[in-house]
């Protein structure tokens, strides 16, 4: 594959490598680590639309390159990993994003829709983690930021979404106990309702009209309105600033108010 790139910059902080970064939440956080200062492999099993997100961040001035992957397959990410230290630098930043949904009601949810949703969720943070931490280790400074959701505390319809997103909670602590003496930390961002075409996916699916749904929805978020892509890549800009060293190990609820 092509590296893209832009001579603007002649050096960069830091290398991050953000999974399902073609659009929505990981577009966004792709878009601000740039600015930030780092240099980006903007990674989906969508190459076409990955490529897109590299050109953009490229028009602004940043460093990026565009690799379709597979997080869920061993081989995809530990490939996409090779290919962001060899055309950008080591991998320090890792922004574990990619997700898919497949809801249903539990008893008429199949196997293989559990299966899909725990693939790309779980396997996928697992096998992309396993393969950045190498150069971070090395580097003894690495941020590793996973998003799980508000639905890790349960939400109709979604008992393998909820199930994996509250698996990445306890994986991202036991991430933080294994890597915090390597200079390495690890967080995780759970966004509530957030405006994105996975959002708007499910109201289409729901038969109920999206931009009803945002008004109905945000009578019951406190700060009164729906969040947006970029108030979860501001808390992800943060956590993998340096200025975030002591912060490791937790989950921030990023839902315009509190969630028990």
């Amino acid at each position: 594959m092509t590296s893209q790139r832009s001579g603007a910059r002649a050096e960069v902080d830091h290398v991050a490598l953000v999974t399902g970064s073609a659009r929505g939440i990981g577009a966004a956080i792709a878009h601000r680590l740039a600015r930030d200062g780092m240099a980006v492999g903007v990674v989906d099993l969508d190459r076409e639309a990955s490529a897109r997100t590299a050109n953009a961040i490229i028009e602004e001035g940043g460093r990026a390159i565009a690799i379709g992957a597979d997080v869920s397959d061993e081989a995809d990410a530990t490939r996409a990993v090779d290919q962001v230290a060899a055309e950008l630098g080591p991998v320090t930043v890792l922004i574990n994003n990619a997700g898919i949904i497949r809801d249903n009601l539990l008893f008429k949810m199949s196997v293989d829709d559990w299966d899909a949703v725990m693939n790309v969720h779980l396997r996928g943070a697992f096998v992309m983690t396993r393969a950045a931490q190498a150069h971070m280790t090395q580097a003894k400074w690495g941020r590793i930021v996973n998003l799980s959701s508000t639905s890790a505390l349960g939400n109709r319809g979604q008992v393998n979404y909820s199930a994996a997103k509250a698996g990445l909670q306890g994986f991202t602590k036991t991430l933080a106990l294994e890597l915090g003496k390597f200079g390495v930390t690890a967080n995780a961002v759970a966004p509530g309702f957030i405006e994105t075409e996975m959002t708007r996916a499910t109201a289409d699916r729901l038969g109920v009209d999206f931009d009803d749904w945002k008004v109905a929805a945000s009578r019951d978020i406190p700060v009164g309105r729906v969040g947006t892509p970029e108030d979860i890549a501001a808390v992800a800009s943060f956590l993998c600033s340096d200025e975030a060293s002591y912060v490791s190990g937790q989950v921030i609820y990023v839902a315009g108010g509190p969630k028990n």
